[in-house]
């Protein structure tokens, strides 16, 4: 997906839910901060998104141009109606957002989550792809171990689970650093 797909998606979401902003969690919330990514984080076809102020009306958006609609078959690229508690996010993640809003959007917002939350969000989910995705973050420098690891206190997980984040981070920087990337600690 590409950046002015996003944007047709926030235009598309605000005519069927009538509603002015957006979040959008998933990976695609990485064209937010980084509208032009390296070819490997723009494979999905799909933005999962919800209207900030009706997440409630996230089913009008599947049904509309969710998976399999005629929107999707029209573009090649789809939304999927998410809710709030679909990504694990640090609780300060709303000051971090970035705002997607111009003429391709029809004027309507929509709220990226920063690559430091987003990297988060994925390292809780934790499944084969997320790995895949926080690894190539670190590789291409859009986040550092130092970075991720100081906001882990404020994931919304028992202590446990933080250690557990913590040394899967490390983890993750040590086998990208074995593989000859330049990871950066700071």
């Amino acid at each position: 997906m590409t950046r002015e797909e996003l944007e047709h998606i926030i235009r598309a979401s605000g005519d069927i839910t009538d509603q002015y902003e957006f979040v959008i969690v998933g990976s695609q919330s990485m064209l937010g901060p980084v509208p032009n990514p390296e070819a490997e984080f723009t494979m999905s076809m799909e933005a999962d998104i919800y209207p900030l102020m009706a997440p409630e009306l996230a089913d009008r958006i599947d049904g509309a141009i969710g998976e399999g609609s005629q929107f999707h078959q029209n573009y090649g690229y789809y939304a999927q109606g998410v809710g709030p508690d679909t990504a694990m996010l640090p609780q300060d993640w709303m000051q971090r957002v970035h705002r997607v809003q111009n003429g391709n959007t029809n004027d309507r917002v929509g709220y990226c989550l920063d690559v430091i939350d987003l990297f988060l969000a994925k390292a809780v989910a934790g499944r084969d792809k997320d790995r895949e995705f926080c690894m190539a973050l670190f590789e291409h420098g859009y986040v550092t171990p130092a970075q991720v690891l100081e906001l882990v206190p404020l994931m919304p997980v028992d202590d446990k689970e933080q250690r557990t984040l913590r040394a899967t981070i490390r983890r993750w920087a040590k086998a990208v650093r074995d593989a000859g990337h330049d990871v950066s600690e700071g």
